[in-house]
Order: structure tokens, then C-alpha cells, then sequence
């Protein structure tokens, strides 16, 4: 099984944001400027069950402005949604009162082979990097790194 495969199924660790390199089969309008492509594992149950639902990939974006805190229930997006085709609401996502909910998911590019780049730290920063280093045996790569 490819490491993309096996790290998907550590998913219950997230919200982590792998980033891969984009197969011959993904749709070219998604990302259509770069070779890469993030694939969001959520850890919480309402969208794992709507992703289990749907025969295809869902091409979804934060429902937060760029560099703000994410957003934890629909009340907190409002300004957005007169821009938005549809909002569902499955409920908050995450603990209120915990500040490390709002870090968003922890972004890891994993498109160089036997390596990772932290992207964002985010909410499941530690063990994250415990997946890829322990059970994987992948060697952190610093952002900014050729080819990052």
C-alpha cells in the first residue's frame, strides 16, 4: 500500500492536510497552477460521513478569511455566506473553549519521497510528526527547503 494510503488511514490524528503530487487522474482545473495537491483529512465525524457519502472527492476551501482563526461553528462564518452556493451545518467542530481547535488542520507536504515539510503547524502538530517519524520512518525536511 503507498505511504499517501497507509498515512490516510492515521487520519483519526487530524485535522492534517497532506500534500501530494498530483496524479494523472485529478481533475486539471484543481490547482491547475502547481503539481501539487492538498488532501484534507478531517477528524470530525459529520464530514467523514458526507465524504463516505459522495462518489468523488470533495473540492472544499476554510470557511475563515485567509490568516484568521478558523471557524468553528456556521454563526462564526456569516460574512461569507452571501458569497457561498451552500452551507451545511454539522454541528461545531471543535472545542469552544480550546484555543488549539482554531489553529486549523497541520499542513505536511509529503511529496518528496522518504521526507516532510511542516507547512503549518496547526492543531495536530505532535502527532503528526510522530506518525511520519516513528511509524514511517520519514526525515523532516525545513520549510523553504528546494522544492517547498
Amino acid at each position: 500500500m503507498p505511504l499517501e494510503l497507509r498515512v490516510f488511514s492515521d487520519g483519526d490524528k487530524g485535522p492534517v492536510t497532506l500534500v501530494l503530487k498530483r496524479s494523472e487522474e485529478l481533475n486539471k482545473d484543481l490547482n491547475p497552477f502547481t503539481s501539487l495537491v492538498g488532501v484534507r483529512i478531517p477528524n470530525h465525524p459529520f464530514i467523514r460521513e458526507l465524504a463516505r457519502a459522495c462518489p468523488g472527492p470533495l473540492a472544499l476551501t476554510s470557511a475563515n478569511i485567509s490568516c484568521q482563526a478558523s471557524t468553528l461553528t456556521v454563526s462564526e462564518f456569516q460574512e461569507l455566506w452571501p458569497q457561498l452556493s451552500l452551507i451545511i451545518d454539522g454541528g461545531p467542530i471543535g472545542d469552544m473553549q480550546s484555543p488549539e481547535c482554531r489553529l486549523g488542520s497541520t499542513v505536511v507536504d509529503l511529496s518528496v519521497s522518504g521526507k516532510f515539510t511542516i507547512i503549518r503547524p496547526g492543531c495536530a502538530l505532535t502527532s503528526t510528526v510522530e506518525i511520519l517519524r516513528q511509524k514511517y520512518g520519514l526525515i523532516p525536511e525545513p520549510a523553504g527547503e528546494p522544492g517547498h
